[in-house]
């Protein structure tokens, strides 16, 4: 399929978001060059100069136009979440929530609100790869008919640290080296480990830092969680503390450890091409909207502060109620003005949600609008096409760089007699947003509440929940990043700061590390929650990615029926071999070739389908189908062998090898194949 081909028309008509930016699109395709003023020019492959082999004439203005314009190019990167990739879509609620809320994009199941969504690695520059070990962000602008709702989330529920004071020393703790600019998007170092160590609120959201949801399959298969406490506010006045995630359809799926890093070195745009190419194909990722809800009277009827943004609301607790749909169907146009240029802030919210005291939140609604506005240049930030909402709107701001309206009152002053007093308010009964009038007591401090301060039980929860096979990446992941921190001050202090979260753990920890076993006590928790791990989430084979090894000569029939009951599923099939071009069967079927190995790789599949066949070079293409079985092996994915592949991995004697599928002796091999795929890995494997 050409990915150039969208086919995204009519899934977007009467998307109002898609409507307004078309005013905006330009086609250059066909078109005269001209200046950016509008002169044409007629010469655009040398510099005016004295002669052909003369210097260069100052009055070259066309030259120094454009060249001018290169060197501004660039705005600043964003100090967090610098690598993005931005999407659009829709979302629609199931039924009104109009008993907990009056936001108006929640009460009719008939209406979407389009969405413009930026999916993030946090600690890498613009620059760094997708994969590697971080948390991810997934934020969200809803367009509704009452302004921009900006809700921002990340793929793991719980934050760093636990006061917006602390937010910048977090993230320069997680920077690199200011003396090397080293390592690029990694934790793996001194300088992290240490903030951690001695500042042990984050021992609960290291403990998710070194799990696999840090490592995400897909941006298809990551849940995100708005970390932050909120308020829904009905019209009645009643306010309820909530908390919101995605949750995927597909479920939550991750990448090992050795694969992120080996898929960062061949294409660090791994999930950014994943979610491309999905939607170009017509295949729209979809989140379920979850909310968990306390009532006011039941803020501290916890062991958890629900203010807290360093503990999660474990859904055994406080149930999730899934009340909407996000589906994602269009890609931008130019990733440089919708995605680079959007701007997302957690003040962007409408009538009907509402702040808490949570002081991340608190932090938050002053950070953000001010390093956007840093960012593009000036207060304008909702003036450029892909921030603007679908409402008027009217207010006293004017002037300041890149502004675009053109107002033509007179009066630019509240309050006026000339122009009736208006922009007016609007009262609150007729939607006019306004604060929650919640009652506050106490006296100014810096202190931090002593019900943020049980560090290690949540840690303790979240490492019960986990599988055996989910502990022990976490195990390996500490013994990676710990093996490069230099100071052993440093590796011992975290060593005995996770020995209150699982005692053996650490042990081993430290046995690997050169340290001693920890001097701490582990906490008093055997409580777990089932929801946190990966082993419980949905399976399918929908847009898993197969590649296919063939050469010439290969059983027309046979891999015509598995291919179709592959595609049939919904899996991604990929043919790969020594060359690309085609290859022709044994009853003359030609196969257009997609990739081969020497562009492709073991690691960028979730399964294979071993065919085999003729090729010029018989001996190497025998040695990449062998690497690529092996690696793929060794990583316990899926591996189905047609009947001519069987020369190339053999059952064992006491039977097939675990997840390894044979064409030879299976009833309905096809089928047989998916339902392997949906598992995705075979733990047990020896």
């Amino acid at each position: 399929m050409n990915y150039d081909d969208a086919p995204n028309e009519k899934e977007n008509q009467g998307n109002k978001k898609n409507e307004q930016l078309e005013e905006f699109r330009v086609q250059n395709t066909g078109k005269p060059l001209t200046t950016s003023a509008g002169l044409k020019v007629s010469n655009n492959d040398g510099i005016l100069k004295a002669g052909a082999r003369g210097p260069a004439l100052i009055q070259d203005f066309l030259f120094f136009d454009k060249l001018m314009h290169f060197d501004r190019e660039r705005t600043p990167e964003r100090v967090a979440h610098a690598r993005g990739f931005g999407v659009h879509g829709t979302f629609q609620v199931y039924q009104s929530m109009k008993r907990y809320t009056k936001a108006g994009f929640l009460q009719n199941p008939s209406a979407s609100t389009p969405v413009f969504v930026r999916f993030s690695t946090n600690h890498g520059g613009h620059g760094s790869m997708d994969t590697s070990r971080d948390l991810r962000g997934f934020a969200v602008k809803f367009y509704t008919n009452e302004g921009n709702f900006d809700l921002l989330s990340l793929n793991i529920p719980v934050f760093f640290v636990n006061d917006a004071q602390k937010f910048v020393d977090s993230h320069h703790a997680a920077n690199p080296d200011p003396r090397t600019d080293m390592p690029t998007a990694s934790a793996a170092q001194d300088n992290f480990w240490d903030f951690v160590a001695s500042n042990q609120e984050s021992a609960h959201f290291i403990m998710w830092l070194m799990s696999d949801r840090t490592l995400p399959r897909s941006w298809r298969m990551m849940e995100g969680y708005a970390i932050n406490s909120y308020r829904f506010i009905n019209d009645q006045g009643t306010s309820r503390f909530v908390r919101f995630q995605w949750k995927p359809v597909l479920g939550v799926h991750s990448l090992l450890q050795e694969e992120s890093l080996i898929i960062g070195g061949l294409d660090p745009d791994f999930h950014r091409r994943d979610i491309y190419e999905a939607i170009q194909r017509g295949i729209y990722p979809e989140y379920e909207f979850g909310v968990q809800m306390i009532e006011e009277e039941n803020e501290h009827a916890y062991e958890f502060d629900v203010l807290d943004p360093t503990k999660l609301w474990p859904e055994e607790i406080v149930p999730v109620h899934y009340i909407g749909k996000l589906t994602l169907n269009r890609n931008v146009d130019n990733f440089f003005a919708e995605t680079e240029q959007s701007v997302f802030d957690p003040t962007n919210v409408v009538p009907g949600i509402g702040f808490s005291n949570d002081p991340i939140l608190q932090g938050r609604l002053i950070a953000y609008r001010d390093t956007q506005m840093y960012r593009l240049g000036g207060p304008n930030i909702n003036e450029i096409p892909i921030n603007r909402p679908l409402c008027p709107f009217h207010n006293y701001q004017r002037e300041g760089a890149h502004r675009q309206r053109i107002d033509i009152d007179q009066v630019n002053y509240y309050q006026n007699s000339l122009a009736g007093n208006t922009p007016s308010p609007t009262p609150v009964e007729q939607g006019g947003f306004d604060f929650y009038p919640e009652k506050i007591k106490g006296l100014a401090t810096n202190a931090i509440s002593d019900t943020f301060k049980d560090y290690f039980s949540q840690a303790r929860l979240f490492w019960n929940s986990m599988s055996d096979v989910e502990k022990n990446h976490i195990l390996q992941s500490f013994i990676f990043q710990l093996s490069k921190v230099k100071s052993e001050s440093v590796r011992q202090q975290v060593v005995d700061m996770f020995g209150q979260v699982d005692h053996t753990l650490a042990s081993t920890i430290a046995s690997n590390i050169d340290v001693r076993p920890p001097s701490t006590k582990q906490v008093s928790v055997s409580a777990s929650s089932p929801a946190l791990s990966q082993a419980n989430t949905p399976h399918f084979p929908y847009t898993m990615r197969v590649g296919v090894l063939i050469g010439d000569g290969f059983p027309d029939q046979e891999v015509i029926t598995v291919v179709n009951t592959l595609v049939e599923h919904g899996v991604f099939v990929e043919f790969v071999s020594d060359r690309l071009g085609t290859v022709t069967g044994a009853q003359g079927t030609t196969i257009t070739l997609d990739q081969n190995f020497y562009a492709a790789n073991h690691v960028l599949y979730d399964s294979l389908y071993v065919v085999g066949g003729r090729v010029q070079n018989q001996a190497a293409f025998d040695w990449y189908v062998k690497d690529y079985i092996q690696g793929t092996y060794k990583y316990y994915k899926p591996i189905g062998v047609a009947t001519t592949g069987a020369a190339y991995i053999e059952p064992q004697k006491n039977g097939e090898l675990e997840g390894v599928v044979f064409a030879s002796g299976t009833n309905n091999f096809g089928e047989a194949f998916v339902k392997a795929i949906a598992k995705r890995r075979f733990w047990n494997r020896k």
